[in-house]
């Protein structure tokens, strides 16, 4: 992993801390999410960035010297390439990462990461906002990949009013045959399905059209952490603002560099979210939207 130098690199004549950037150069649509993030860093720690994109192959410690020669004192990570690069050498700097679901819990002990997986007790609000009968929430997860989600949803499940039934699942075949038996035994008129960001209890190309077609033909309300889902008939999900994560990361480095100690390390869940919406499944489940008074960002099918 080569590091390419960026063609304007930010002063340090006023004494001020450098923060280094490190992300991939990858092909859209991350290329523009990364460009976003970047830019709301910027708004939020105007002059003191450097920018160091990664690019090809080569050793860690090129890194490591390009950070000691910019004089940076604390580094932003974003996506798995970033985060990997940054944590393959000792620093002992502060480093900020986003852009990633999750992570070993080994980096998430060194680091302060933002997952992808937005905020339960957000996603909870727009749910009961939306689908006001909703009374319980289940969700199927694998405790490798979500288990720190599970823990945050519990709790925000109880300070929302909710009832939260988490099964645990380890691989696709144990998912399907969990929802099999679920869909049968849940009451759309309190109930409400959560799809996680993953992959071992949601499998985009058997278990998801299965699972939409059946809570369709049921009248059951599922709501997701990954938009892709609302296109194919999701009620609604929440999805990064990418602009606004950027000025949250900036905010939090220069408050780590003011106050000279480390943020919180360890895994957040994402809260700088924006709201899509299918319409057309809120109008077959009869619900509301403009009543909700919440706000929506992408309303879907596009028309």
């Amino acid at each position: 992993m080569a590091v390419s130098h960026a063609t304007s690199w930010a002063a340090d004549d006023d004494g001020r801390a450098l923060i280094g950037v490190v992300y991939p150069q990858i092909g859209e649509p991350y290329r523009s999410a990364f460009a976003a993030i970047v830019r709301g860093i910027e708004e939020r720690a105007s002059g003191r960035i450097v920018r160091l994109p990664l690019a090809g192959e080569a050793a860690p410690e090129s890194l490591s010297e390009e950070l000691r020669n910019r004089h940076v004192r604390a580094v932003i990570a974003l996506g798995r390439s970033g985060l990997k690069a940054v944590t393959a050498f000792d620093t002992r700097l502060p480093v900020i990462a986003a852009g990633v679901l999750s992570v070993p819990e080994s980096e998430g002990q060194s680091s302060t990461v933002v997952s992808l997986a937005p905020d339960p007790q957000i996603l909870f609000t727009r749910l009961k906002a939306f689908v006001p009968q909703a009374r319980r929430v289940i969700v199927v997860y694998n405790p490798r990949q979500n288990d720190w989600l599970i823990r945050l949803a519990r709790e925000a499940a109880r300070q929302s009013g909710l009832e939260l039934l988490a099964f645990e699942s380890d691989d696709l075949k144990g998912s399907l045959k969990r929802y099999q038996e679920l869909v049968g035994q849940l009451n759309v008129r309190r109930d409400a399905l959560w799809l996680p960001q993953d992959a071992t209890a949601v499998d985009e190309s058997v278990v998801l059209p299965w699972l939409l077609r059946t809570a369709w033909d049921e009248g059951l309300p599922v709501f997701s952490s990954n938009v892709a889902h609302v296109r194919r008939g999701a009620l609604f999900a929440l999805y990064p603002d990418n602009l606004e994560l950027g000025r949250h990361l900036g905010t939090t480095a220069v408050s780590a560099l003011s106050s000279g100690a480390p943020p919180p390390r360890g895994l957040q869940a994402l809260r700088q979210v924006l709201t899509a919406v299918n319409v057309r499944t809120a109008r077959h489940l009869g619900l509301d939207l403009e009543g909700s008074a919440q706000p929506i960002h992408l309303v879907l099918p596009e028309q």
